[in-house]
């Protein structure tokens, strides 16, 4: 019993050495934690993003619990999108959805990662995350409130950018109707109204268009007319010009038959009977006239097609 009691005795000086070793370590974990975690917070309102990102990562290395780790990555996170640093936000992302998988910084998560995705022009995957932040959060306090009209509002911009004008607006509209003390209250009422600009911009375009194809199929249809008529107008002369040939040539020909008959006429006294005398053929004179008539007018028609034309500023 003796020597039992003199063990005991023995052994509690060290057990209780080593018990107030362990709590005087955790205690100074615990100071490490939160100084290295008020550093970094004083780091971040002072948006020296990259300090505060160390602080915050020494305050992850030195955190007792689960909790303190979460929120002090969470931080390290905010710190990395802060300075643009995306790359090492989506790895601490991944590394908290490991470790903390229904966390509220893990809620969260989907907001930041959709505005990386936004920022990097990955709007469909962007999307999808915002709205899954919008399904696993409900208003519940101001600052849910104003952080989910921002996901409605980034969701608008996301459609916007990708020309879905219709869709954009009714993310917009939504903002204006259900959070009118939000901060995006007044960006979103003005990509209202430059999405209504853009609609009548778009049907003025139109509009300019159909007009400009409306004129030049009708300068093609001038075209054509012209081009009809100028044939029509070579075809006649052509025709003109043979008729004048034909009537010289049936002229010429009546002359030189003639002469032989007046000779032996006048040297023998003997006249011919009219019908055995070759007759000429003739072409009545109203033809040719009418023919140069219509050559006429169809000069002046084309002319005045052309000067019309010219007129309006098509030629």
């Amino acid at each position: 019993m003796r020597r039992s009691g003199f063990k005991f005795w023995l052994i509690f000086p060290l057990f209780a050495f080593i018990l107030s070793t362990v709590v005087f370590a955790q205690s100074n974990g615990q100071g490490e934690y939160a100084r290295r975690f008020q550093n970094g917070s004083q780091l971040y309102h002072l948006q020296r993003w990259s300090e505060a990102a160390v602080e915050f990562r020494r305050a992850e290395e030195t955190a007792a619990n689960v909790n303190d780790r979460s929120a002090a990555l969470y931080w390290v996170i905010l710190s990395q999108l802060a300075h643009t640093d995306y790359g090492s936000a989506l790895l601490d992302m991944d590394e908290l959805q490991r470790s903390a998988p229904f966390s509220t910084f893990t809620r969260d998560m989907n907001y930041h990662r959709a505005r990386i995705y936004f920022n990097q022009g990955y709007f469909e995957d962007a999307l999808s995350y915002f709205n899954n932040y919008l399904r696993l959060t409900e208003n519940t306090d101001r600052e849910t409130s104003i952080r989910r009209a921002a996901a409605y509002f980034w969701m608008g911009e996301c459609l916007f950018a990708m020309g879905q004008l219709d869709e954009a607006e009714k993310f917009y509209a939504w903002i204006v109707g259900r959070y009118p003390e939000s901060p995006k209250i007044e960006a979103a009422t003005y990509r209202i109204d430059l999405i209504k600009q853009k609609k009548i911009e778009a049907e003025l375009l139109a509009l300019l268009q159909w007009s400009h194809e409306e004129s030049l199929r009708t300068s093609e249809d001038y075209q054509r007319t012209i081009r009809t008529y100028e044939h029509t107008l070579n075809v006649y002369q052509r025709r003109i010009a043979e008729l004048t040939n034909n009537m010289n040539e049936l002229q010429l020909n009546e002359t030189q038959e003639q002469e032989p008959y007046d000779s032996i006429s006048r040297n023998n006294n003997i006249r011919q009977p009219l019908e055995n005398i070759p007759q000429p053929v003739y072409v009545p004179q109203t033809q040719n006239d009418e023919l140069l008539e219509r050559a006429r007018e169809l000069g002046s028609h084309v002319q005045e097609l052309i000067r019309d034309l010219e007129a309006r500023g098509e030629l």
